[in-house]
């Protein structure tokens, strides 16, 4: 694209603004009202295709951004919120029905007079339990206990499917138990680090105080679990190390397991969270429990107590009293994600409702709220994507034909399930009424670890679904060489009752959804397993050379970005999301051009095909987040900050390029030497 038409380009969109401002009746394009003409798509496309609407719509001081994400949840929280207050005004629903649950648990949840006078009171049978401990056996007991209720202490355990045998469910056990974010920000020496490390101890001292600690006690025992979680987080890989899947795969038996850390009474913790009979466990990182096993013996028992009581309060704080969710609050909304007040009470019950009953939920928005037609167009931007990801493949330059027949086969048998499950799990066991929200909440989180457990010595179920049909996400199962893309993907700001224009839909779910999700079945990671599933290098030698070599690329192009103030994205940590992202788009676009919209080069609010698409994709990832959230982002986060998940992959995109002109000298122009190709 030359100059020219660049700017006949703006002089539609400034005009369409003009038109649409002045009909009343006529809602405008949101790609064209979102665009900030005082930025050149060449400096920087995300504010360009997003700027305005950023300026138009501060982020509120409840969240920690503003953008689509925010748009869409918001929309769908106001349909899970019509569901839950019509269960709750039913007085006499039948006890066990699924209206009876999502009532009474809502109900619970709002009712802040009966929390505020209960204070933490409802977990006193908890804390009497870890008052009670005498010895190492009793807490890895409590710690088994709290496992299944409300957070992972002392190390992360699932029941999930073996990487190497993916029609088996293995036992694993990984590195964890650190309150914050990751093993980073225990030991970062720049000023924001340090500064949360000193507001994280404080953070500690007053919840010890909410236990019932004086001032004197609830002092030491914050600075004594801050010593025990930085000992645990300087044993702790770093999270870039814990990526690949081969070096954190060890298979060992449990009688290996015992022998491996012999002060910890692994029967004990086993049969706490419900497991009698195991012949392996799969050790993420073996040199953490090493660790962790030293600890139990170095740090006096009050401290783990502590550890464990603090642990409980921390993971359950939300649905407790006011006075214990602010103190909570404030330290890991505030001052880790920048979020200056609470969400209102009723958007966090509607949100927690749907966390916790999530299926009985999605039951009813199925048949309400999704938009006519909704399965079957997902079902085709996905093959869509399919077919041209083939394509792709069999036109590499850099694969050879051993290893296409393989990638191919591989791709073929991607399992794609869209809009909603054909079977519901069935939440009849799990108990819910009218006298308690947290436990509500735990007897929720209960049965979802029950779940978990039963799997365990049972074939894998391919059909079964890991989320609901109201999730705003989706993702790439590699154990079931699957993608997951749940209904209400299809919603759009403005289109909330019916379809956008294709190219919204294959920029946004054809390329950030289905063409992301594929990818990650062949990025750094998932190139690692097989069409079945399993871990297998189906590589030749000289095809992964070259594979990871251009994904040494992306790590360098990504390394150079600085998110906040002075501090670089991870490279490394992001590159699978990267490199997801950069082959989503791609795609996203091929399977675009087989359109009747593209093959028409159809006009739509001024805006040409191609226009569209690459301002869709921008408005996919329309987010404004907060510096603080940021940089919690880069710190802990495998995913880069929204703004880079788009000037990123389209920097190395020549279509871009042509589409909005962009050359040698702009800020996102870069030399054919170094843009990323990779499928």
């Amino acid at each position: 694209m030359n100059k020219c038409i660049a700017v006949s380009f703006f002089a539609i969109a400034l005009l369409y603004f003009s038109f649409s401002f002045g009909q009343s009746k006529v809602s405008p394009d949101p790609l064209v009202a979102h665009i900030d003409s005082t930025v050149k798509p060449g400096d920087d496309f995300f504010l360009f295709a997003n700027g305005k609407w950023f300026k138009e719509n501060p982020i509120p001081a409840s969240e920690q951004n503003n953008g689509i994400w925010q748009l869409i949840q918001d929309t769908i929280n106001a349909q899970i919120r019509t569901i839950c207050e019509s269960s709750a005004s039913l007085i006499n629903a039948k006890k066990g029905s699924n209206k009876q649950k999502i009532g009474d648990f809502f109900s619970t949840g709002l009712d802040s007079i009966s929390l505020n006078k209960k204070g933490i009171s409802d977990l006193r049978k908890e804390m009497e339990m870890i008052d009670t401990i005498k010895d190492m056996y009793g807490v890895v007991k409590a710690a088994a206990y709290i496992h299944t209720i409300a957070g992972s202490p002392m190390f992360g355990f699932y029941v999930g499917q073996d990487d190497k045998i993916s029609s088996k469910h293995a036992i694993f056990v990984a590195q964890g138990g650190l309150s914050l974010p990751d093993r980073n920000y225990y030991f970062d020496t720049d000023a924001q680090a340090v500064s949360i490390r000193q507001k994280f101890v404080v953070h500690l001292h007053n919840m010890f105080k909410i236990i019932g600690y004086n001032d004197t006690k609830a002092k030491q025992a914050a600075d004594n679990l801050m010593t025990l979680e930085t000992a645990i987080a300087k044993t702790s890989r770093k999270r870039e190390d814990t990526r690949d899947p081969i070096k954190n795969y060890n298979k060992i038996s449990f009688k290996q397991l015992t022998e491996s850390t012999p002060n910890f009474d692994w029967t004990i913790f086993m049969k706490g969270v419900g497991l009698h009979v195991i012949d392996t466990v799969v050790v993420g990182q073996p040199e953490f429990l090493t660790a962790v096993n030293e600890y139990l013996q170095s740090f006096p028992l009050d401290d783990w107590k502590n550890y464990l009581k603090f642990h409980l309060v921390r993971g359950l704080a939300r649905y407790l009293d006011d006075k214990t969710y602010l103190e909570s609050f404030n330290f890991y909304s505030t001052v880790l994600r920048g979020v200056q007040e609470p969400k209102p009470r009723w958007k966090r019950v509607v949100e927690q409702t749907d966390r916790s009953l999530g299926e009985l939920l999605g039951q009813v928005y199925v048949s309400e709220y999704l938009p006519k037609g909704t399965k079957e167009k997902l079902q085709e931007i996905g093959n869509t994507i399919k077919e041209v990801y083939a394509e792709r493949i069999k036109a590499l330059d850099w694969m050879s034909e051993a290893t296409k027949v393989k990638a191919l086969n591989k791709l073929n048998t991607i399992v794609m399930k869209v809009g909603y499950p054909d079977k519901w799990k069935d939440l009849s066991s799990m108990q819910i009424d009218r006298s308690s929200y947290v436990r509500n909440v735990m007897s929720a989180n209960q049965w979802e670890f029950n779940y978990m457990i039963a799997k365990y010595g049972k074939p894998v179920d391919r059909s079964e679904w890991d989320m609901e049909p109201q999730t705003y996400n989706a993702y790439y199962n590699p154990s079931n060489n699957e993608i997951v893309v749940p209904g209400c993907n299809i919603i759009l700001p403005g289109y909330e009752r019916t379809l956008a224009d294709d190219a919204l839909l294959y920029s946004v779910i054809g390329g950030s959804t289905f063409g992301h999700e594929i990818t990650h079945g062949f990025d750094d990671q998932g190139s690692k397993y097989n069409e079945q599933g399993n871990l297998e290098n189906w590589w030749t030698a000289s095809d992964s050379m070259k594979f990871f070599a251009k994904t040494k690329m992306i790590v360098q192009q990504f390394n150079g970005y600085v998110a906040v103030d002075s501090l670089h994205i991870n490279g490394e940590l992001t590159q699978g999301e990267n490199i997801a992202d950069l082959g989503g788009i791609m795609m996203g676009y091929e399977a675009f051009k087989k359109t009747k919209q593209y093959r028409n080069h159809e006009l739509i609010s001024g805006l040409n095909p191609g226009q569209r698409f690459f301002l869709g994709y921008a408005f996919a990832w329309m987010v404004d987040d907060r510096p603080e959230a940021i940089a919690n982002q880069v710190r802990s986060n495998e995913h880069s900050p929204a703004k880079f998940r788009v000037i990123g992959p389209l920097t190395n995109m020549p279509e871009f390029y042509t589409t909005f002109g962009i050359k040698a000298g702009d800020a996102m122009w870069r030399a054919d030497s170094v843009r990323v190709k990779i499928w």
